[in-house]
């Protein structure tokens, strides 16, 4: 085993020891982002619609008092440009 290089004050081996986490998570993260872009191809394939997906997992991963601020301004917004019976007709 190596001994601790220091300089300045830096470990090097707690440095090191950083570095290679960081490294193997940055992997773990992009062999997860692969597994979520093959669950929306497999989705799709299925007929469904990512957008919308998409919407609905942001949405499940919101606070719910933050989901309805967001709905009441969407309303206020759509009525103020003359919207609000748009889906209704």
């Amino acid at each position: 085993m190596m001994s601790d290089i220091v300089v300045d004050g830096v470990s090097g081996s707690l440095l090191r020891q950083y570095i290679e986490k960081i490294e193997r998570l940055e992997l773990e993260k992009s062999e997860i982002s692969q597994h979520i872009r093959d669950a929306y191809a497999a989705a799709k394939s299925e007929g469904f619609d990512i957008k919308i997906m998409r919407q609905i997992i942001k949405i499940r991963a919101s606070d719910k008092h933050d989901i309805q601020e967001q709905e009441t301004l969407l309303e206020v917004y759509k009525r103020a440009l003359g919207m609000e019976n748009d889906l209704d007709a």
